[in-house]
């Protein structure tokens, strides 16, 4: 009997133990800024705030090393998985050029509400929400304009809001610009298909072939709302695209030990905050706002310009956003200045691939309204 009631104890132990390294508790306490003593750098700031826009409160993790270096307002992609992570993840210096506000996205992470209704997601929330926050922006750090950079998702939502507002930014960086994702979704299919069959690896090419038909019809017709879609979204992309080191980095293998578990160990959310990331990622799944700002958007035709200067940062190997697709809307798209950076070692997300490049480019061009060091 004793035994039997050791061998539970021993089981409840190594479940605690397990929970408490998947979920380590915290007080959800944002990083600060320290100097060589451990005090905290004057004038620095980092903190989790919320504002409240139509009745929701809107989620703000704010960061940087000097309150009076510029401000950029980074939107990121998903939408679900909050920038902030893969910047808590993959640290860059930007915080030390930049004071930088990574926004939850209504319905995400910080922001996450399961009152919300999904038919209230629309692409005009989240944009009307990005002005109020550019404007909070504006006057808490009493600058005129202010810079605006997108990931992925948040390049639709950036470059509209670019395209709205000029008279707020200073400059619109985009990593990883949305062109057109519904025929950038068929010609990834199609290059892991091609990928995978040519390394012999016929359980994955097993995986992919019960969508050929789908992805074989013209790209107009593809709903990412639909079940055929969800169910190849849900089971093979992420799965396939990682595997072949073309979806968030180049380096990334799966989605659930490079993305998952590495978010939920995040301790600058609380544990309850960490977990929402997700409830957020899949209660945005099928908002209005993923087909009208992602699956359906042709940027060439309903953004063909722009009146302030443009970045783009393309990683070669990305297939999430397809590298020639971002390449073709910036040949079309207008601007008084812009440029173009091929990140040749990175997949989806250049600015935490290869930092240092990153870095240098914008305190280089960015910070200058230049285009010194973009590709000829």
């Amino acid at each position: 009997m004793k035994l039997h009631y050791a061998i539970i104890i021993l089981i409840i132990l190594i479940l605690i133990t397990i929970v408490l390294v998947i979920l380590p508790p915290s007080r959800g306490t944002v990083t600060p800024f320290l100097d060589e003593n451990g005090n905290i750098i004057e004038n620095s700031i980092a903190e989790k705030t919320f504002i409240t826009i139509e009745d929701a409160s809107i989620g703000l993790v704010i960061r940087g090393v000097s309150m009076d270096n510029p401000v950029l307002l980074f939107l990121g992609g998903g939408p679900g998985i909050p920038q902030y992570w893969l910047a808590y993840q993959y640290p860059t210096e930007l915080e030390q050029h930049f004071t930088v506000c990574y926004l939850s996205y209504r319905g995400t992470a910080l922001s996450y509400d399961s009152s919300i209704s999904l038919d209230s997601l629309t692409l005009r929330r989240y944009l009307d929400d990005t002005t109020v926050v550019t404007n909070y922006l504006r006057n808490r750090f009493s600058q005129d304009k202010i810079y605006l950079m997108g990931h992925s998702f948040g390049t639709s939502i950036g470059i509209q809001a670019a395209y709205e507002h000029p008279e707020y930014y200073n400059a619109y960086i985009a990593m990883s610009q949305i062109n057109n994702s519904a025929r950038s979704e068929q010609m990834a299919y199609h290059y892991m298909l091609n990928y995978y069959t040519a390394q012999g690896n016929t359980s994955m090419v097993s995986k992919l072939s019960p969508y050929e038909a789908y992805f074989a019809q013209d790209y107009s017709n593809i709903n990412f709302l639909d079940s055929k879609f969800q169910n190849y979204l849900m089971k093979v992309r992420d799965l396939a695209m990682h595997a072949c080191g073309v979806g968030t980095t180049a380096k990334m293998r799966s989605v659930v030990t490079d993305i998952c578990f590495p978010s939920l160990q995040m301790t600058d959310f609380t544990p309850m905050e960490r977990i929402n990331i997700w409830r957020g990622k899949i209660f945005t799944n099928q908002p209005p706002v993923v087909q009208t700002s992602f699956a359906n958007i042709d940027l060439i035709s309903s953004v063909p310009q722009l009146t302030i200067p443009v970045y783009f940062f393309g990683g070669l190997s990305d297939m999430t956003c397809c590298y020639d697709l971002q390449k073709e809307y910036y040949e079309a798209v207008e601007a008084p200045v812009k440029g173009f950076y091929t990140f040749e070692n990175s997949a989806h997300s250049p600015l935490y691939e290869e930092p240092e490049l990153a870095i240098q480019i914008l305190v280089t061009d960015v910070l200058h309204g230049t285009t010194t060091m973009a590709d000829q």
